[in-house]
């Protein structure tokens, strides 16, 4: 059955994101060509394996989570992901962010978006 997307959350450091608009997850594999001149066909091995994630978030000020992501850019500092569906943690990771960025248009919303990269693999649960 689908999913409505409003009942996945990030979570920073145990916080919610305040006013989350949008989480986007990727992983993926590296490619190992191992093909040689004895065959036409390529041949691929799996290699490392990487997640990233971006969110999209009104930007409040005052939000514990966005504070401390802040404060983890700055820093140099880890941060622990959860990744939430109906508020139970499904999966959590150690992450850095790689980017944080603040929109504020002329008459309209202020907004953030946040990259982060997955330090090794995600956990199920918390």
């Amino acid at each position: 059955m689908a999913m409505n997307g409003t009942d996945i959350l990030i979570a920073i450091d145990g916080d919610i994101v305040g006013s989350q608009r949008d989480v986007t997850y990727d992983e993926t594999t590296a490619e190992i060509d191992v093909s040689s001149k004895d065959s036409r066909a390529g041949r691929f091995l799996p290699g490392r394996y990487g997640a990233t994630m971006s969110l999209d978030a009104l930007y409040v000020p005052d939000d514990t989570a966005y504070s401390a992501l802040q404060s983890a850019m700055r820093n140099g500092d880890m941060v622990e992901v959860w990744s939430m569906e109906e508020s139970v943690v499904i999966e959590s990771a150690d992450a850095i962010v790689t980017s944080l960025s603040r929109s504020g248009p002329d008459q309209g919303e202020a907004t953030v978006s946040i990259s982060l990269r997955i330090d090794g693999e995600w956990a199920s649960g918390s």
